[in-house]
């Protein structure tokens, strides 16, 4: 059973909340001060953390980096649309504006939790002898390292995961569309070279070949 802590001093909203909540099959702790969050979370960690913004003490965004590594879906009157990219980016799961739906506020920590659960994408490939580290955008290859750009290492990971398939240009754009929004058809085939280059520096051989009129592939050794 996934645990909720609810941090909000409006003791009707969080009345509220918990009859919602463990309604809907959840267990459910409540703290009504940043502080008491705190205390509350270092006796235990929950799943998941409804944090309102305006507490006493200590405020939702001061509070908000120490809950690094559980789902935080913001609860606020504020509807403020900075603010709201302000704390999604400073670590908030989601952010919900009150006065609000029930049914959508469930929705919401549905969809947190059931993303946490998703498995972490590899950061680390390896293939044919490279290693490509998509942390440090990277690519090593027998004690040789070359350094990449973000749209290389973008796809690099794509050919490697695709060994010796091809890769159509416009699937590979797609593809690589949520590391690196910004490379287009037409500087594609750019960033195609020099990353070939680059492996070839590392390697000593082609990586990565053209197929005329489709897309490109990554070409194992002993092809």
């Amino acid at each position: 059973m996934d645990t909720i802590l609810i941090v909000d001093d409006d003791v009707a909203i969080s009345k509220l909340l918990e009859e919602t909540l463990t309604g809907e099959g959840f267990a459910v702790r409540k703290a009504y001060s940043g502080t008491e969050a705190l205390m509350a979370v270092a006796a235990g960690r929950p799943d998941l953390i409804l944090l309102d913004r305006m507490l006493p003490g200590l405020s939702g965004e001061e509070v908000l980096p120490s809950f690094a590594g559980i789902p935080v879906i913001i609860v606020s009157a504020r509807a403020d649309t900075m603010e709201k990219v302000d704390l999604l980016i400073g670590g908030a799961a989601d952010y919900i504006t009150k006065p609000f739906r029930v049914e959508e506020l469930v929705a919401r920590v549905r969809v947190a939790l059931r993303d946490r659960r998703r498995p972490q994408e590899e950061t680390r490939i390896s293939c044919d002898g490279i290693v490509l580290d998509c942390d440090l955008h990277t690519a090593a290859y027998g004690g040789k390292t070359a350094k990449l750009t973000r749209t290389e290492c973008a796809i690099a990971k794509i050919l490697l995961t695709n060994k010796d398939r091809v890769v159509a240009k416009l699937s590979l754009l797609e593809l690589i569309a949520r590391d690196t929004p910004d490379c287009t058809e037409d500087s594609l085939k750019v960033h195609v070279h020099n990353l070939r280059k680059k492996l070839r520096d590392i390697c000593g051989r082609d990586c990565i070949a053209a197929v005329w009129g489709i897309g490109f592939r990554f070409v194992p050794a002993e092809s």
